[in-house]
């Protein structure tokens, strides 16, 4: 199975119509280079200007206004990794761009019998399986249409994002 990489998978999210949806399971993701500076000023309580995901933050906010949904459900473990606090810290500023991003329990996911795979699902049609490694490194996707397969993937999304909570409501539970 050849796996979607590079401009090929950036793609996928300029050519969806209506909906993307990401499922999110890892505790962590190995950071790209431009992630390892900005991990380390907030782990040492630096300011961050963010300029390393202006590019995402833009293409929020043109999806947002041409009424096309970005959604992602993060499923994390509690007391929250340094990592996690740093992906909550730099998600206020995505959802503010109009990427909608809630969280999940990883207890209530296991309870809820979602799978531990992250994948994105565009228009409802298009299934993005993320292929990734051990030490949490993407190598591409897997682009799967069949309907069965998809189908599956969208009753996995509707209990995810029924079960899942707004960031601050989430954060706010577990202080």
């Amino acid at each position: 199975m050849p796996l979607v990489t590079g401009d090929e998978f950036d793609a996928l999210f300029s050519s969806f119509t209506a909906s993307a949806f990401r499922l999110e399971t890892r505790e962590r993701y190995h950071l790209a280079k431009d992630e390892e500076e900005p991990l380390r000023r907030f782990l040492a309580g630096e300011p961050d200007d963010l300029a390393w995901m202006q590019g995402w933050f833009d293409l929020m906010r043109a999806h947002a206004k041409h009424g096309r949904t970005v959604r992602r459900v993060r499923v994390v473990s509690y007391p929250f990794s340094d990592y996690t606090r740093f992906s909550m810290h730099v998600a206020r500023h995505s959802i503010r761009a109009g990427d909608l991003i809630h969280y999940l329990d990883r207890r209530e996911a296991e309870r809820l019998g979602l799978p531990q795979t992250d994948w994105w699902l565009f228009d409802d049609e298009r299934l993005a399986l993320l292929h990734l490694d051990d030490d949490d490194v993407l190598h591409g996707a897997e682009i799967i249409t069949d309907p069965a397969v998809v189908g599956r993937h969208r009753v996995w999304r509707d209990i995810a994002w029924e079960h899942s909570t707004p960031l601050e409501e989430f954060v706010k539970l577990r202080a």
